[in-house]
């Protein structure tokens, strides 16, 4: 095999330039239009429209009849809620004592003397029955409410007939079970204090006031 080194060094000792590739001008000229082309890209995408997602309305309410004003109050929001058509997430604090905890610790922080029902929308506390009624008599409460997926009143959950809660499966209900390594009676832990497990979560279809439709999980 021959070595051609030496006849490339001949031919640049000679005064020949050596051959060369001549530059890609459309490299050249995209690159220096790539940053901009990036920048208008990424205009074109925050002026984009991006989806929100619906705001939780949260109703807290009491089933006991034991105060029949408080019940009556609970009754008269949940109506108005339902009038407007929207997906209301309502706990009940006679059927989970966590629920009374929460809200006792949310109306502690804002100086407020626990009282239900209570409303809350988007995260933001609206207040309890006298101030629902006074923002539904105003007009006000329907804008408050336009961020809120919707659902048909109608609805009814098969399984805990709205209620969200079941008896526990793994105690029945009577909140104890029996431990055969132990052969003892033990407290059971899948309960609350009232004998009731959480609904396993569910995925229904409900539709937006903007006529979209979304998947709620309860």
């Amino acid at each position: 095999m021959e070595d051609c080194s030496g006849v490339a060094a001949g031919i640049v000792g000679g005064g020949k330039k050596p051959f060369q590739l001549a530059r890609s001008l459309t490299y050249h000229h995209h690159q220096g239009h790539r940053p901009a082309a990036a920048r208008w890209r990424r205009q074109q995408l925050a002026d984009e429209p991006r989806a929100q997602r619906p705001q939780a309305v949260v109703l807290y309410t009491t089933s006991l009849r034991g105060v029949r004003r408080t019940f009556t109050d609970c009754s008269a929001v949940r109506a108005i809620l339902r009038g407007f058509r929207v997906a209301v997430d309502e706990r009940d604090v006679s059927m989970d004592a966590a629920f009374r905890r929460d809200l006792q610790a949310l109306l502690a922080v804002r100086g407020r003397a626990f009282a239900l029902p209570q409303l809350l929308i988007g995260g933001r506390l609206v207040g309890g029955a006298d101030e629902v009624r006074q923002l539904h008599e105003s007009g006000q409460l329907r804008r408050l409410l336009d961020g809120a997926a919707g659902q048909d009143p109608a609805f009814v959950c098969d399984a805990c007939g709205g209620v969200r809660f079941v008896p526990c499966t793994g105690c029945g209900g009577s909140r104890k079970v029996f431990v055969e390594e132990e052969d003892r009676v033990v407290r059971c832990g899948e309960c609350n204090e009232n004998g009731l497990e959480k609904q396993r979560e569910k995925r229904v279809l409900s539709v937006s006031w903007l006529g979209l439709v979304c998947i709620r999980s309860f």
